[in-house]
């Protein structure tokens, strides 16, 4: 399994795709929002017509909002990955602070402080979930699957020791089934080899003739 940091796309194209999906995010996020609030905030009979009317003048922005905010964190995590030379969880922890810092720049020093402060705190902690998150699903994956069998009962038709009649241990083969058909197979051959060696112990040659006159 890929970790967070391996699986996104290369730098260069990183930052138009974060912009592209904090967009859609922010749109979506927005427009249900909005039009709830703009439902509630409606009179009776004109309801539905505030809800349109306060996505179509808030969504854009909050879009907007969230693409910023993606493109600058895409942009500075880029630019961490170049200057170390190697994908981890600090680079995108640094990057949250600095994204933060930077558009609370206007604010002041303080503001600009404290707001890096809270990026880098919570790219940290969705940073340390993803990471448990990986952990877990790694461990599952990794387990061993544990089949429990019982062995086979003498009594249920199997041998010594559980062991199913024809599969006996090799220790046990001389005694039980060896010792039923091995032995007579054996004692077939024994018996063949030595009537065959009677019969030609048994067999005499003819006499050879001769032509001396007598």
């Amino acid at each position: 399994m890929g970790t967070p940091e391996t699986s996104r796309e290369p730098c260069p194209d990183r930052i138009l795709d974060d912009i592209g999906g904090a967009f859609g995010m922010g749109a979506v996020g927005g427009s249900a929002f909005h039009f709830l609030k703009g439902v509630h905030n409606s009179p009776s009979g004109a309801r539905l017509m505030g809800g349109t009317q306060a996505v179509r003048m808030n969504a854009p922005r909050v879009g907007g909002s969230f693409a910023v905010w993606g493109g600058l964190f895409s942009a500075f995590d880029c630019s961490m990955v170049y200057l170390r030379q190697k994908e981890d969880p600090w680079n995108s922890i640094i990057a949250g602070a600095a994204t933060g810092g930077f558009l609370s720049m206007r604010q002041g020093l303080g503001a600009s402080a404290r707001s890096a402060v809270f990026g880098g705190v919570l790219l940290g902690l969705i940073e340390g979930a993803g990471i448990m998150l990986n952990k877990v699903l790694g461990d599952q994956q990794s387990m061993p699957i544990m089949i429990d069998e019982d062995p086979i009962p003498a009594m249920a038709g199997g041998g010594p020791g559980g062991f199913p009649m024809g599969q006996a241990q090799e220790g046990e083969s001389g005694s039980w089934l060896g010792g039923w058909f091995g032995g007579e197979k054996k004692k077939k051959e024994s018996t063949a080899a030595s009537s065959k060696t009677e019969v030609l112990e048994s067999f005499d040659a003819p006499p050879v003739p001769t032509f001396e006159y007598k």
